[in-house]
């Protein structure tokens, strides 16, 4: 999954600071002879050939301003403190479409409400499955498919928790059985909402107006929900974020009810029609992290990326030494990270690497792997070095960030140069001069 994100960056200024990183340079005699087939040399031949040579980089953490969250892979709920991250917050709006036009509820005095719920299928979770609190709340304003929304971004609701009394404590159980009626379905968090909500779109679908006559009529008269956690004070190291699909059939608000005996439904759905945004709340202050974007000297022992605000950029000055005429046959970037074993905030399973030109991300199309045996990150950046080295591309800073930016909670802890601990960051380039 690829995404190209608008960003607005603030530029973060303080000492340089350098490293050693092992650059094996493998150079062929110079030749007029045509580089078709370079690719296809001996590999052993060229590293039999390699030398060393010693550049300065430099690594550090920037802060966005704002990131575009609307129309999500996933919503995202829930919190937790992280020791060296501080803490994340994430809830969600969302609109609500009909499944079926006109509605035709019969004689509401015959109506029994059994239930409202609000269904939220899982797509995966990060962190500590501890117990959580829940709150939603009715939208006042209105949001619009095309509209730009950012992880700042709020909506007037209403103050009244739609949650029904006694089920707002919930610990979430992603890989549990979900049985809706006689049938097994895809994991879901079920939310129980007052009846309050549904007897009031019953009676409105049965007042005689035109709310329920079309889809647009409808939001504007129900303009969503408000879904966010509200867990107080969390200790260090507790809490997780839950990752919904809301675009599965699934996900949706149901009603329950019974007429005249019969059991019935009615579902309104949430689908890619529906407006909808992540709303994440991240508080760096007084942790390692923030000490990073402050001043930058401090990223050389170790930095940091984290989903919705914060990239790892890595600057490789020395690059500009590699010979115009060069042909990149393998440059490996590789990112040992800190990570302990069972720990309940793992690194981002994939890294994607992007470059900075007049103030746009855009994506190089490289991503990096994460291996939990060595610990590290690597990833290819062959391409990125010989469209530099041919003048495609000026910058000498990659920008690293977990690949689902606004999709996620992940968090990740790089090895600077400088770092205490036994792996450090490690580039190797194989090329031909011709």
């Amino acid at each position: 999954m690829n995404f190209n994100y608008r960003t607005k960056w603030r530029r973060v200024f303080g000492l340089s600071a350098t490293f050693l990183i092992a650059l094996f340079l493998t150079v062929s005699c110079k030749k007029k002879d045509s580089s078709l087939g370079a690719d296809l040399l001996d590999p052993n031949h060229l590293l039999n050939s390699a030398q060393i040579d010693t550049f300065s980089l430099k690594t550090y953490t920037v802060e966005e301003d704002s990131v575009i969250t609307d129309n999500p892979v996933f919503a995202v709920l829930g919190s937790y403190n992280d020791p060296k991250f501080g803490t994340f917050n994430a809830n969600f709006y969302t609109q609500f479409r009909l499944s079926g036009l006109n509605p035709n509820f019969g004689d509401v005095t015959t109506i029994t409400i059994d239930s409202t719920i609000l269904g939220l299928e899982y797509a995966s979770t990060y962190g500590d499955m501890s117990s959580q609190k829940l709150e939603v709340f009715e939208l006042t304003e209105s949001m619009y498919l095309d509209s730009t929304y950012y992880s700042f971004s709020t909506l007037a609701r209403s103050s009244k928790n739609l949650v029904q009394p006694g089920f707002e404590d919930f610990i979430p159980k992603p890989t549990a059985v979900t049985v809706i009626g006689e049938d097994t379905v895809d994991t879901q968090l079920r939310i129980r909402l007052k009846n309050i909500l549904a007897q009031k779109l019953i009676n409105e679908a049965t007042s005689g107006g035109v709310n329920f006559s079309t889809n647009d009529l409808f939001l504007n008269y129900f303009k969503g929900l408000h879904v966010r956690v509200n867990n107080g004070n969390q200790a260090s190291g507790e809490g997780g974020i839950l990752y919904f699909n809301l675009n599965d059939p699934l996900s949706k608000m149901t009603i329950y009810y019974t007429q005249a005996g019969v059991q019935k439904k009615f579902d309104f759905l949430i689908n890619s029609e529906c407006a909808d945004f992540n709303h994440v709340d991240i508080n760096n202050s007084g942790k390692p992290i923030q000490t990073v974007i402050q001043d930058t000297i401090s990223g050389q022992k170790e930095f940091y990326a984290q989903a919705f605000k914060n990239r790892a950029v890595v600057r490789i000055p020395g690059i500009g030494s590699i010979p115009v005429k060069a042909i990149i046959h393998k440059a490996e970037l590789i990112f040992p990270v800190q990570y302990q074993t069972n720990s309940k905030y793992l690194p981002s399973s994939e890294l994607s690497v992007s470059v900075r030109i007049d103030d746009v991300l855009s994506g190089v199309g490289v991503i990096g792997y994460y291996d939990n045996f060595k610990k590290q990150y690597t990833m290819d950046v062959k391409n990125y070095l010989q469209a530099y080295v041919s003048g495609q591309i000026s910058t000498k800073e990659l920008i690293l960030s977990p690949r689902f930016f606004v999709n996620s909670a992940e968090r990740i802890v790089f090895n600077g140069p400088n770092t205490i601990n036994k792996k450090k960051p490690q580039l190797i380039i194989t090329y031909t001069e011709f």
